[in-house]
């Protein structure tokens, strides 16, 4: 996959064609810019035992995932979609997966006309069944994956704990908890046969914080943190680093919106009002964008991040501190 072009320095030689430290017979700073051997301003190299100038020539900063391979879930719209997006701009090809084929579609031809390279298939995470073949999948097209993003999400009844459906219960804990471990599982082994892999688990504020009517998600997404320090111990003498993300409220995202209407309705409230109660308790008084997720994942699941494993990181404008 070619670079995006831009970024090193290198030190300018003698008969290099690059920009001398200074002319003979034009010392002033002004001249230093011009290139070497300008007849204009006939320039010498006055080398007296210094280093030459280091000057920016060709510049080329390499794309932090090129040529490397993400398995993205939940990557029809919202984190997700916008995570994939990101990664594929970094150079990564990425495989995405959601239930909805029109948002998965969507999504890859956006990656493809910018350049990128995406392709999906539609799942259910809480069948055991899709996950193996979301795996199989991405293989057959791309051989191999490098990364795993466990994103995909389902918030379920926005009810006390004594009134959740058992049945419901359950959903929740096989799309979030359940599917992230099925997918690990899977993928591990290459990995440790390969030395290297990433795993980032998509947990949440709620893993951290306390908020009624929401017991299966807060579960299953406390349960993502200790499914990523277990299998962050297991792989790191295996090349293998496994750490997740803790947003704060992405109020741009469907399940968000659908989520603040139902608490501002239980509430009594309006859902301009029920927003504005939750955001004041953050410290920078905000939500977060799917995009700022987006770059703390890029971040983990670059070579930026090679010695951090087991971690759990709050992207939540200030409200967890562990």
């Amino acid at each position: 996959m070619p670079s995006a072009g831009v970024g090193s320095a290198r030190n300018t030689q003698l008969g290099d064609k690059g920009y001398s430290l200074r002319s003979k017979n034009a010392p002033d700073l002004k001249d230093s810019c011009w290139p070497a051997g300008n007849a204009a301003h006939n320039f010498d190299f006055e080398l007296r035992g210094l280093p030459l100038l280091a000057v920016p020539t060709i510049l080329d900063f390499p794309m932090e995932l090129e040529n490397r391979v993400a398995l993205i879930t939940g990557s029809g719209r919202g984190i997700g979609r916008a995570i994939a997006k990101l990664f594929a701009k970094e150079g990564a090809a990425v495989f995405l997966t959601a239930r909805t084929e029109k948002e998965l579609a969507s999504t890859a031809a956006e990656i493809s006309q910018g350049g990128g390279t995406a392709a999906f298939a539609p799942a259910d995470m809480s069948r055991e069944a899709d996950c193996a073949h979301l795996v199989a999948g991405a293989r057959a097209k791309f051989g191999r994956i490098d990364i795993l993003v466990n994103n995909a999400g389902h918030y379920g009844p926005v009810v006390p704990v004594e009134d959740y459906p058992l049945a419901d219960f359950d959903k929740v804990i096989a799309v979030h908890l359940r599917a992230a471990f099925i997918l690990s599982k899977l993928v591990l082994p290459e990995m440790y046969a390969r030395q290297s892999g990433v795993i980032l688990n998509i947990s949440s504020l709620s893993a951290k914080a306390a908020y009624a009517w929401g017991s299966a998600y807060a579960a299953a997404k406390a349960g993502m943190l200790g499914l990523t320090r277990v299998t962050a111990a297991e792989g790191a003498r295996k090349g293998v680093r496994v750490n997740a993300i803790c947003p704060g409220p992405v109020t741009e995202t469907q399940m968000s919106k659908e989520l603040g209407a139902v608490l501002a309705k239980k509430m009594g409230v309006n859902e301009e009002e029920q927003l504005a109660g939750f955001l004041n308790g953050l410290l920078q008084g905000r939500a977060q964008t799917a995009a700022e997720i987006a770059r703390a994942a890029l971040f983990l699941c670059s070579d930026q991040s090679s010695a951090m494993t087991g971690q759990s990181i709050n992207v939540d404008g200030g409200v967890a501190f562990y």
